[in-house]
């Protein structure tokens, strides 16, 4: 077999192994814009669907690992072919992790609608934060289809636009428990759901840091915004 044919069928699987990833992906954004919906429109049946797919997430991520790890057995990639393997690997634990944190946004959902949510917490401002971290996604998995290092940046640096929003909630609810020790309960609910937005905009981002390593073959993690976009020039 000659090496052309050799390297044909390697590139071939590792379009087959990016596919896998963006379809992953793709389910962990319908799962994310379900989760705003059922917290949206406190829908408990929404809510359900969401946990009953979580399953699924977590078998794409195993499945996609068995590909790499077969892979890099049969193949002995080395320079940007490895590199970009440890990437894509790196980027299914962040997308797995990413469902983890919509299933938890799910059961709070469902938590908040059994046991009965008091109407004068903020709740809906929630909403900015939530569309905030599915335009997020969203930018992320485009990014990752073109490997995208420019967009990967502007990802990187929305992320704060998150933070911002979460914090600002939080000094919302502690005014809330401070006024009437009563909402302290759902308002605690309601901080667990807000900070479980929060890290699925921190996935995103930890992926769009992945795209960076992919091209350019440089590890932008912790790494200063500066420092970040001058490995992009």
């Amino acid at each position: 077999m000659s090496d052309k044919h050799i390297s044909s069928q390697f590139d071939t699987e590792l379009n087959s192994i990016s596919t896998h990833v963006l379809e992953m992906g793709g389910l962990v954004e319908a799962q994310l814009h379900q989760a705003i919906y059922a917290l949206v429109h406190l829908s408990l049946e929404t809510a359900e669907q969401v946990l009953e797919k979580e399953a699924v997430i977590n078998q794409m991520e195993m499945s996609i690992d068995h590909e790499i790890i077969s892979t890099i057995g049969r193949r002995q990639p080395t320079a940007r072919d490895l590199r970009f393997l440890m990437a894509i690997s790196r980027t299914t634990q962040n997308l797995e992790r990413a469902g983890d944190e919509i299933a938890r946004i799910a059961r709070m959902v469902r938590s908040i609608i059994q046991n009965g949510s008091p109407r004068n917490l903020p709740s809906s401002e929630l909403r900015v934060a939530s569309d905030l971290a599915a335009a997020l996604l969203r930018k992320t998995l485009d990014s990752f289809a073109r490997l995208d290092t420019t967009m990967a940046v502007a990802i990187i640096k929305q992320d704060n636009e998150i933070d911002d929003e979460y914090n600002g909630f939080l000094r919302k609810l502690i005014t809330y428990m401070m006024e009437d020790p009563r909402t302290i309960s759902p308002s605690l609910d309601l901080l667990f759901l807000a900070k479980s937005i929060e890290r699925v905009g921190d996935h995103a981002k930890n992926i769009a840091e992945q795209i960076i390593f992919i091209v350019k073959g440089e590890d932008v993690r912790h790494t200063p915004m500066s420092q970040v976009e001058s490995v992009v020039k």
